[in-house]
């Protein structure tokens, strides 16, 4: 459950990263963020799409929210219904990963972490009988 809580604080941090470069970016067009290396390889093209948010809330805040969910739920023990909601969020994994890979043809750094992040908490949240 320790890399559980650990993989839950850097998805955390993560999100919280991606919020400020959606906030930076909406604020000032100016800011250029440190994920921005390319036309191909961009957070901002990811973050700025209009997949980059669900009823008007950015998909950070809901990361933010899902990983301190993550986190307590590990820290009380409850791995089954981790496995259970990371099952569901597969799901908008798979969906976002599509939709930047392939229609937007670019690799969002944070993005790509994420998921990868999302991948291995439904692996070790599995349960192995």
């Amino acid at each position: 459950m320790r890399l559980i809580k650990v993989l839950s604080i850097i998805g955390f941090l993560l999100s919280c990263y991606a919020l400020y470069v959606k906030c930076r970016i909406s604020n000032s067009k100016d800011y250029k963020p440190i994920c921005d290396i390319s036309e191909h390889i961009s957070c901002t093209r990811a973050f700025t799409s209009k997949y980059g948010k669900v009823a008007r809330v950015p998909n950070p805040v809901y990361g933010i929210f899902f990983y301190s969910i993550v986190f307590i739920w590990a820290l009380l023990g409850l791995k089954g219904y981790i496995f259970y909601l990371l099952i569901l969020s597969s799901v908008g994994t798979i969906f976002l990963a599509y939709i930047s890979y392939f229609k937007q043809k670019n690799f969002c750094l944070v993005c790509t972490s994420i998921y990868l992040i999302n991948i291995l908490l439904l692996i070790l949240s599995a349960p192995i009988d």
